[in-house]
C-alpha cells in the first residue's frame, strides 16, 4: 500500500474490495455517459425540437464542460480531498440528468449536458487518482486499473448499448433518467465506503484561484473552438476569433503557473516523460478509438438501416471484445511492462481496424464486420488500461489528482478534435446527396475514415516508444496479494 497519510483511514482487504467495485461503477457511469446519447440523437431531436444545425450540441456541450473544467476537477481533488470531490461529481451527475430527461425545450437540454460535463470533470481526475492513491504502484495497481479500465472501456461502448435499447423500449429521456439512481446511489455509498480524506488543516496549500479561472477559461474555448470549428467554419470569425482568445488566455495561465508557490498545475510535472507522453497517447487514442462508437451508429443505422433498439444490440462485439481486452490488460502490463503492452495493443487495433475497413459497403452485412469489430476492441480494451497504468506511474501521491486532470483533459480534448477531423472526412463531397446515392457515399465516406483512423493509430505507436522502459514487475505472491473481489 502507498505511504500513510495523517489522519487518512487505512482500508482493510476486503474493503479495498468494495471501494475498486464502487470506483469502477462510478467509471462506468460517466463513460457510458459519453456515448449513450448518439444512437438517440434522431429521437431527441424530433422530441425536443432540435435544428439540424443545433443537434450536435447534445454532445458538444458535454465535451466542452468536461474538457474545460478537468484541471480544476483535478487539483480539487488534490487540495479538497479526493472523497469529497468523488460524491460532489455525482451529484452534480445525478441532478443534472434528472435535468435532463425532463428537458422540453433546446436550451435546458443542452445546459443539463453542461452541467453533466462539469460533474464528469470533478469525477474523472477524482475516480482515476483515488484508485492510484489506494493501490500501490506495480501489481497491485496494474489489477485495479485493469477493472477500473474494464469499466470505462466497456462502458463507452455499452453506453451506445443502452441507448438504444432504452431509446427504442422507453424513449429517450430514459437515457437521462436511468443515470438518476444509478448515481445517486453511488454518491450515498461513498460515504460508507471510501475512507474519509485525509486532515488537510496543517498542509498550508492554498487554492490557485487565478490559475483556475484561467486554466477553466482557457480550455473551455480551446475545446469550444475545436468542436465548433467544423460547424461554423475554421475561419469563421466567432472561430478566430475564440481560438485566439484561448490560446492569449492558456499562455497567461503558464506563466501564473511558472510564478506561483502552489500552482494549479506544477509545471515540473509536465516533466515527468510518462505523464506527458500518457497525455499524448490518450489524446490520439481518443481521436481515433474514442470516436469509433459514432462510427458505428452511422453505419448501423444510416447504411444498414437499423432503428435505435437493433443499432443498440449490433454494440454487443465491440463491448465483449473491449471487456476482454481491459481484464487482460492489466496481467499484461504486469508481466510485459506498460510500453511493450501498448505496442502489441496498437497493432492488434490497427489490424482490427483495417479488416474492419475492407468490410464496410452498401451491401455489407453485421456479420462480415464482427471479425475486424472484435479484434480491434479487444486492442482498444487492452490500450485504455495501459496507458493508464503507464501515464501515472512515477507520480508523487499528493499530485495524482492534477496528474489524473491532466490525462483526462488530452482524453477529452483528443475525443473532440479527433471526433471533428473524422467526421469530416466521412462527410467530404456528401453535399446535396439524397436516398440511395447519400447511403452509398456513406458507406465510402466510412471505409476512408476507417483507414485514416488506422494511420492515426500506427502514429500512437511511434509515440509509445518514448515511455520510459520500466521492466516487468515480479508477481505477488499470493498471500500478498490484495483482494479485489468485495465480500459480503
Amino acid at each position: 500500500m502507498p505511504p500513510a497519510v495523517a489522519g487518512a483511514e487505512t482500508p482493510s482487504r476486503r474493503r479495498l474490495g468494495w471501494i475498486l467495485a464502487l470506483l469502477a461503477f462510478a467509471q462506468c457511469i460517466y463513460a457510458i455517459d459519453y456515448s449513450i446519447v448518439f444512437v438517440a440523437l434522431p429521437d431527441i431531436g424530433s422530441g425536443v425540437g432540435f435544428s439540424a444545425h443545433t443537434l450536435q450540441w447534445v454532445v458538444s456541450a458535454y465535451a466542452v464542460a468536461f474538457g474545460g473544467f478537468l484541471l480544476l476537477g483535478g487539483r480539487a481533488a488534490d487540495l479538497f480531498g479526493r472523497r469529497r470531490v468523488f460524491a460532489f461529481g455525482l451529484f452534480l451527475y445525478a441532478v443534472s440528468s434528472l435535468a435532463g430527461g425532463l428537458a422540453s425545450d433546446p436550451t435546458v437540454l443542452i445546459v443539463a449536458r453542461a452541467v453533466q460535463g462539469i460533474g464528469g470533470a470533478f469525477l474523472a481526475p477524482a475516480t482515476l487518482s483515488l484508485v492510484t492513491t489506494t493501490f500501490a504502484e506495480g501489481p497491485e495497481r496494474n489489477r485495479a486499473l485493469a477493472i477500473w479500465g474494464g469499466a470505462g472501456g466497456s462502458g463507452m461502448i455499452l453506453g451506445s448499448l443502452l441507448g438504444g435499447v432504452l431509446t427504442g423500449a422507453f424513449g429517450w429521456a430514459s437515457i437521462f433518467f436511468a443515470n438518476v439512481p444509478l448515481a445517486g446511489g453511488a454518491m450515498l455509498l461513498t460515504f460508507f465506503i471510501i475512507p474519509k480524506d485525509a486532515d488537510r488543516r496543517g498542509a498550508r496549500r492554498k487554492f490557485d484561484l487565478p490559475g483556475a479561472l484561467t486554466a477553466t477559461v482557457g480550455a473551455t474555448l480551446l475545446v469550444f473552438t475545436l468542436v465548433q470549428g467544423p460547424v461554423s467554419g475554421w475561419t469563421s470569425p466567432p472561430i478566430l476569433i475564440g481560438g485566439a482568445i484561448a490560446v492569449i488566455v492558456l499562455a497567461g495561465f503558464l506563466v501564473i503557473e511558472g510564478r506561483g508557490r502552489d500552482p494549479l498545475l506544477p509545471l515540473r510535472l509536465l516533466r515527468n516523460r510518462n505523464l506527458s507522453t500518457g497525455t499524448v497517447v490518450v489524446f490520439v487514442f481518443m481521436g481515433t478509438f474514442g470516436a469509433l462508437p459514432y462510427f458505428y451508429t452511422v453505419y448501423f443505422q444510416s447504411v444498414l438501416g437499423y432503428n435505435a433498439t437493433l443499432s443498440g444490440i449490433a454494440f454487443l462485439t465491440p463491448c465483449v471484445g473491449v471487456l476482454i481486452g481491459n481484464l487482460s490488460g492489466g496481467k499484461l502490463v504486469t508481466r510485459l511492462g506498460a510500453r511493450t503492452t501498448l505496442i502489441i495493443a496498437l497493432i492488434t487495433g490497427a489490424i482490427g481496424t483495417a479488416a474492419f475497413a475492407v468490410t464496410i459497403s452498401a451491401t455489407g452485412s453485421y456479420l462480415a464486420l464482427v471479425p475486424g469489430v472484435f479484434v480491434l476492441s479487444i486492442g482498444q480494451g487492452t490500450i485504455f488500461t495501459a496507458m493508464y497504468a503507464a501515464a501515472t506511474t512515477g507520480v508523487a501521491e499528493e499530485n495524482q489528482g492534477i496528474a489524473s486532470g491532466i490525462a483526462s483533459t488530452g482524453q477529452q480534448v483528443g475525443a473532440a478534435v479527433g471526433l471533428a477531423v473524422l467526421v469530416a472526412v466521412l462527410n467530404a463531397g456528401h453535399e446535396g446527396l439524397t436516398g440511395e446515392a447519400l447511403r452509398v457515399a456513406t458507406a465510402d465516406g466510412l471505409r476512408t475514415t476507417m483507414w485514416v483512423t488506422v494511420v492515426g493509430i500506427l502514429l500512437i505507436v511511434l509515440v509509445t516508444l518514448n515511455f520510459r522502459r520500466v521492466p516487468a514487475a515480479p508477481v505477488a505472491e499470493p498471500e500478498k496479494q490484495v483482494d479485489m473481489n468485495p465480500a459480503v
